[in-house]
């Protein structure tokens, strides 16, 4: 089974690729420079532009982390996209790969169920300026993607 301890460990790895990635680019506008296409806050003050630097001293790297998807009761695959316009680029979701789960014999066992142990990761778009000079700026995006599957009973409900 995928324990909290794998989860965290993933996490881990995944947030250090991520900084690891964003500390190869100089400066990162955390959110869009004013200008009249972008909303004001409630209390009308244009958006903030903040730097966004990181620092490589405070990165912590694991050790070598078990692949799971092979060992699992609940076996997946991972999709890889590309998206250019994202930071990162290149996002990897993990697709289950039965509707069941697996018995000590290497059977699928239809009384158990596999779902995906969803995340949700912070990303950052690249969005061109509007100006004289072309520029660019990054908006900080979220999304909930599959990180790996678990195995979990069916969910039964009595009706009245």
């Amino acid at each position: 089974m995928f324990s909290a301890a794998d989860s965290s460990r993933a996490t881990a790895v995944v947030m250090a690729t991520m900084m690891t990635l964003m500390m190869m680019m100089p400066e990162v506008n955390a959110m869009p420079k004013a200008s009249k296409t972008h909303r004001k806050s409630s209390d009308g003050a244009p958006p903030e532009t903040v730097p966004l630097k990181l620092d490589s001293n405070t990165l912590v790297l694991s050790g070598n982390i078990r692949v799971l998807a092979n060992d699992s009761i609940s076996p997946w695959t991972y999709n890889v996209s590309s998206d250019d316009s994202l930071f990162p680029p290149v996002l990897s979701e993990a697709r289950c790969l039965l509707k069941g789960c697996l018995d000590r014999h290497g059977r699928e066992d239809q009384n158990l169920e596999s779902r995906p142990i969803m995340h949700q990761l912070m990303m950052l778009r690249r969005i061109r300026s509007t100006g004289a000079e072309p520029s660019y700026h990054y908006r900080l995006e979220f999304r909930r993607i599959a990180v790996g599957c678990t195995c979990v009973r069916h969910a039964v409900v009595e009706q009245q």
